[in-house]
């Protein structure tokens, strides 16, 4: 039997995350399983991150940190291009984008790079993962500083202080798994390199985890109780355009740059993305809560956009990759 046309052309791992979406929108968890959900996903984050580290040969993450340039042209991507497009749309009118909405938009464009998300899609695409690991996690450290600071400077915000969660969280569910994958690598790595289906699955399933729950949080909180079917549609095509900006400065910035195919795929995923995992508690640190609500919408539409986009890319790319060796 001949698959439908449509059917081809539907990536599924995008069909995935829109269907969690909508069951997330449609079925938000109350606060005592979502504290669980919180705890399953902390621990997927933790098993995908040393599972990469036990993947991937210590040669590799080494030299993902001698690539100046692409650790270079991620943070100017994160934290001077950004920044530059969320002044660019403070400059539409009132009766195009609610104040509140660009505010957060704003604040969105000074926020790190996720750093989940970024790895996983740089994963599937078949770029420099190490790259990807690195740039984003040094994203994510200097973030803690850099964030509140710019928040300072561009929005005006008073009482900015840092997030030591974030820190923690960065340390404890990042970087310490990763290096204890490492550590372990010599005795299992082989082993995980040819079962590659265990990542796999593993990634998608991270992905989806994060979705669903971030996405219950917010409907459970009420964030978009007031939002207009207009007003949201504005909000995405908003975004829409500063994510294509965004990955079209980073995927051909990356060739005038001379990087290779693997180091403009991790420069792609990590440049173009922001997190909202450090972008949503840190909003409730550096603004008053009814300010808070409102920029958290922005972030929460971007950072569903950017997963599914970035989702159907990174199999795009993934096709078109050269086979292994």
């Amino acid at each position: 039997m001949r698959t439908p046309t449509w059917l081809r052309w539907l990536d599924p791992l995008t069909a995935m995350i829109l269907g969690v979406l909508v069951l997330a929108l449609l079925v938000p968890v109350p606060d005592g399983v979502g504290a669980g959900l919180d705890t399953v996903r902390t621990g997927a984050i933790v098993l995908l991150f040393f599972l990469y580290g036990a993947r991937m040969p210590t040669g590799e993450v080494l030299d993902g940190l001698k690539r100046f340039r692409l650790q270079g042209s991620m943070l100017a991507a994160t934290y001077v291009l950004f920044p530059l497009l969320g002044l660019a749309v403070q400059l539409l009118p009132d009766a195009v984008l609610d104040p509140d909405l660009r505010r957060g938009l704003l604040y969105l464009s000074v926020l790190p790079s996720t750093v989940q998300s970024s790895v996983v899609m740089t994963s599937i695409a078949r770029g420099n993962i190490a790259g990807a690991i690195t740039g984003a996690t040094i994203s994510n450290v200097l973030g803690v500083l850099l964030t509140p600071l710019l928040v300072a400077v561009l929005l005006g915000a008073t009482g900015a202080g840092l997030d030591g969660g974030a820190v923690s969280g960065i340390l404890l569910q990042l970087l310490l798994p990763f290096v204890v994958g490492q550590l372990v690598q010599p005795w299992i790595g082989a082993w995980l390199r040819r079962h590659g289906g265990l990542l796999k699955v593993t990634d998608r399933a991270t992905i989806l985890l994060v979705v669903f729950t971030s996405v219950s949080e917010a409907q459970t909180a009420g964030a978009w109780d007031d939002l207009t079917v207009t007003a949201l549609l504005v909000l995405l095509v908003v975004c829409a355009v500063v994510l294509a900006v965004m990955l079209a400065a980073t995927w051909f910035g990356g060739a005038a740059l001379g990087l290779d195919r693997g180091d403009r795929i991790a420069l792609l995923m990590c440049g173009s993305k922001k997190s909202a995992a450090t972008g949503l508690p840190m909003a409730a640190v550096l603004f008053a809560p009814a300010v808070a609500a409102s920029v958290a919408l922005p972030v929460i539409a971007f950072h569903q956009l950017q997963i599914v986009v970035t989702a159907v890319l990174a199999r795009r790319l993934a096709k078109a990759a050269p086979e292994p060796v």
